[in-house]
C-alpha cells in the first residue's frame, strides 16, 4: 500500500505544503553542512589563529616544562597548581568551543532559516512502539547513514594515513627535537589532515545537501488528487463563491433601483427593456445611465418609475442599444448623444423647464 501511494504522489509539493511542513518542524537539513562547518571553522582557527593560541596555551603549562624540579609535590601543592591549571586551560578552550557551537547553528539557519515548531518537541506516544523502532534501525535511511559513516571515517583515516606516515622516517630522531620544534612538527601536521579533511567534506556536503534535497522533496510530493483540494481550498468552495457572488449582485442591484426614483427618465422598449437616465445640466457634461433591465426587472424599474412620477419614454431603438453598450454609472456615449438629448429635451418640455 506505501508503495502504491508513493507511486501516485507524481505532483511537485505546493508553496502551501512546504510551508505547512516547515511550521511542524520538517524540512530538509545536512548534517554534514554541520560537520563541515565545523571542519571548516577549526581550520581557519588552526592556520590563522593557532600559533597565538598555542603560545597562550603554553603559558600556564611552561611553569611545568622548565622549573618542574621545583614544584613541591604534596597533595595540596598539587591540587592548588593542577586547580589552576585547568582553570587557565578551559578559560583559553571555552571561547573555541563557543566559536564551534556557534557555527554549528548558523549552518542550520542558513539551510533552514529560524524556524518555531512547537509540534516537533511534543512527545508521540504512538512513536514509542518496538515495532517501529526496529524498522527505523532498518530501513534504507540508517542503511545510507551507516555506509555514508564508514566511507567518511574511512576517507579521513586514508588523509590521516597519508599525512602520518613520512614522519616515521624521522621517528628516530624525533626524541632529540626540544619541545616546541615538537609543537611545530604537530602544528603542521595538524594543519595538513584539517586541509585535507575539510576539502573532503566540502565535496561530501555538498552531495549530502543535495541528496537530502531531492529525498525530502520526493517525501513532500503530493497526489494529483491532494493538489486539486489544495487548490479549491485556496480558491474557495464553487458553491460558496456562486452564493457571495449572487448576494453581491442582488446588492447592485437593490443600489441600482434606489437610484431610478432620482432619475430624470426612463427609456423603454416598451416591455423587454427599461433603462433609467439622469442628468443634471449644471453637473454633468453628459446623461447617465443610473440604473438598466430586462424583462421582469425592466418592469420592475417602469413600476417603480411610475410610483415616484419619472417620465417614461418608448424608444425601442434606443433603449436597446443603451443596454446593450452602457454600464451602470457610465456617461452616455458620443454616438447616441443626439437620440438621447431628444429625448432628455422632449422630458424637459414636459416639465416646462424649457419650451
Amino acid at each position: 500500500m506505501a508503495e502504491e501511494d508513493d507511486a501516485s504522489k507524481t505532483e511537485e509539493p505546493t508553496e502551501k505544503k512546504l510551508s505547512k511542513a516547515k511550521d511542524e518542524g520538517q524540512v530538509s537539513q545536512s548534517q554534514e553542512i554541520k560537520s563541515w562547518s565545523s571542519f571548516f571553522s577549526a581550520a581557519v582557527f588552526v592556520i590563522f589563529l593557532g600559533p597565538l593560541f598555542a603560545e597562550s596555551i603554553i603559558k600556564p603549562i611552561s611553569f611545568f616544562i622548565s622549573d618542574g624540579y621545583q614544584i613541591s609535590v604534596d597533595r595540596h601543592n598539587l591540587s592548588v597548581l593542577f586547580e589552576r591549571l585547568l582553570t587557565d586551560m578551559g578559560l583559553r578552550v571555552l571561547p573555541l568551543l563557543v566559536i564551534f557551537m556557534i557555527t554549528a547553528v548558523l549552518a542550520g539557519v542558513m539551510q533552514t532559516g529560524l524556524i518555531w515548531a512547537p509540534k516537533k518537541i511534543q512527545p508521540k506516544f504512538e512513536n514509542i512502539s518496538l515495532k517501529k523502532g526496529i524498522k527505523k534501525i532498518i530501513s534504507t535511511r540508517s542503511v545510507m547513514e551507516l555506509v555514508k559513516t564508514i566511507f567518511k571515517m574511512t576517507i579521513v583515516g586514508a588523509i590521516a594515513f597519508g599525512v602520518i606516515i613520512p614522519i616515521f622516517y624521522d621517528l628516530e630522531v624525533i626524541p632529540s627535537y626540544d619541545v616546541f620544534h615538537i609543537l611545530e612538527l604537530m602544528y603542521d601536521i595538524a594543519v595538513i589532515m584539517l586541509v585535507g579533511v575539510t576539502a573532503f567534506m566540502t565535496v561530501i556536503a555538498v552531495i549530502d545537501y543535495a541528496y537530502q534535497k531531492y529525498t525530502f522533496l520526493k517525501q513532500m510530493r503530493m497526489t494529483k488528487q491532494e493538489v486539486k483540494d489544495e487548490h479549491k481550498q485556496a480558491e474557495g468552495d464553487p458553491q460558496i463563491k456562486a452564493k457571495i457572488r449572487q448576494l453581491r449582485m442582488e446588492r447592485a442591484r437593490q443600489r441600482m433601483m434606489a437610484s431610478v426614483p432620482t432619475a430624470d427618465v426612463i427609456v423603454t422598449n416598451p416591455t423587454h427593456y427599461a433603462c433609467a437616465l439622469e442628468y443634471k445640466q449644471d453637473m454633468m457634461s453628459a446623461p447617465k445611465l443610473v440604473a438598466k433591465g430586462m424583462d421582469n426587472l425592466a418592469l420592475r424599474i417602469r413600476s417603480l418609475a411610475e410610483e415616484n412620477e419619472v417620465p417614461i419614454v418608448e424608444n425601442p431603438p434606443l433603449a436597446r442599444a443603451l443596454y446593450a453598450s452602457v454600464e451602470i454609472d457610465e456617461e452616455i456615449p458620443a454616438e447616441h448623444y443626439a437620440a438621447v438629448a431628444e429625448v432628455i429635451g422632449y422630458v424637459m418640455r414636459l416639465k416646462g423647464q424649457i419650451n
